[in-house]
């Protein structure tokens, strides 16, 4: 039975998990993506989630909240400065998991976990589907040896 299992321990005691969970959130506030296992991401989301919701409002209450977490004023002042002003409109869901294969070692799955905003190929994919149009290569060579003979003519 599993009554009362809402965290996954990770094989760690509670003060190592939370060291990790503090160490992986703050990199992944200052570097935007990092690689992970998909267990650990997956718990990493439930810790980081509520921090980034903080951090849309600036008060020194959320800031001492939030450094009580991270541990590093580096990531608090990356979150409330630049991460916030990205996401003010998003109601939530800030991280996105994208799973990339097995880890050769031991097997373990593994994945990509990035901030959602950050993203700059998959916001920019959107924008410049439509603009993009395809030509042959025959109109390319008739427009090319139109001018060529236009000046044949004047000499």
């Amino acid at each position: 039975m599993r009554h009362g299992k809402k965290v996954n321990h990770l094989g760690r005691t509670s003060t190592h998990r939370k060291a990790m969970l503090s160490n992986m959130a703050s990199s992944l506030i200052l570097a935007k993506r990092i690689t992970t296992t998909v267990a650990k991401a997956k718990e990493l989301r439930k810790y980081v989630e509520p921090l980034i919701t903080r951090g849309k409002e600036d008060s020194m209450h959320n800031r001492r909240m939030v450094y009580s977490y991270l541990g590093s004023k580096e990531a608090v002042n990356e979150l409330f400065r630049t991460i916030s002003v990205k996401i003010a409109n998003r109601p939530g869901g800030y991280t996105r998991i994208l799973k990339t294969g097995n880890r050769l070692g031991d097997a373990a799955e593994m994945c990509i976990m990035e901030l959602v905003d950050f993203n700059e190929l998959m916001l920019g994919s959107q924008e410049t589907k439509t603009t993009r149009t395809t030509r042959t290569r025959r109109s390319r060579k008739k427009a090319d040896a139109a001018p060529a003979t236009d000046a044949a003519k004047d000499e």
